[in-house]
């Protein structure tokens, strides 16, 4: 089944990760966020990227993440995975704006040849109101998802357009002015992310 293939390689990632995080080091200053960390990630994860929003504009790393940002790859014809993910993360934001913190989240389709900025701007519009749909050509969302170590397949020959697309599952939590400071796997509930990213936003503020 496609959803177990999908979930797998989310699984073979985080055993590379595991295997490997005794050498790693992540971004932003570790006594700030050691707290909060939900576990030490292998080499550099996250840098500058050049995507396209909802409306055509080009959005960047420096301009999407003004606060703390829930980051998810995807693609909006997903049948199981994505829809439950986004939906979950959109719940963390909700619970995060009860606690008074501002947050938000974003999706990145991994398949810019069908998620064009209209399609994608109303998958997110219709998931939460305020998640921030994103594509662009395919360099830039190559560009993007190498920079998180994202895996994705899209069919070279698709036999029709409702081909599916295999992809990494992870949650990437990016913060103001340090970038990537965590990730949260696709069996976490909403509350438990909620936790890390309040925990988060009230480090970077001590």
């Amino acid at each position: 089944m496609r959803w177990i293939y999908v979930v797998t390689a989310g699984v073979a990632l985080a055993a590379v990760i595991a295997v490997t995080a005794f050498w790693s080091l992540l971004r932003g200053d570790p006594q700030t966020f050691a707290e909060c960390r939900s576990g030490a990630v292998a080499g550099d994860i996250g840098g500058p990227f050049e995507l396209v929003g909802a409306d055509g504009e080009t959005v960047t790393q420096d301009s999407l993440v003004t606060e703390p940002t829930l980051l998810y790859f995807g693609y909006t014809f997903c049948p199981d995975v994505c829809p439950f993910d986004t939906v979950r993360n959109a719940a963390v934001i909700d619970i995060l704006e009860e606690e008074g913190i501002e947050a938000q989240t974003a999706f990145v389709s991994v398949d810019p040849e069908r998620d064009t900025p209209d399609v994608v701007g109303e998958f997110a519009e219709a998931i939460h109101p305020e998640m921030v749909g994103l594509t662009g050509s395919t360099e830039q969302v190559k560009a993007a998802a190498d920079a998180f170590r994202v895996f994705y397949r899209v069919p070279q020959d698709p036999e029709d357009e409702y081909y599916l697309v295999d992809h990494t599952t992870f949650t990437y939590l990016l913060m103001p002015g340090e970038g990537f400071v965590d990730y949260y796997r696709r069996e976490l509930p909403a509350e438990e992310i909620a936790a890390g990213v309040s925990c988060f936003a009230e480090a970077a503020q001590s």
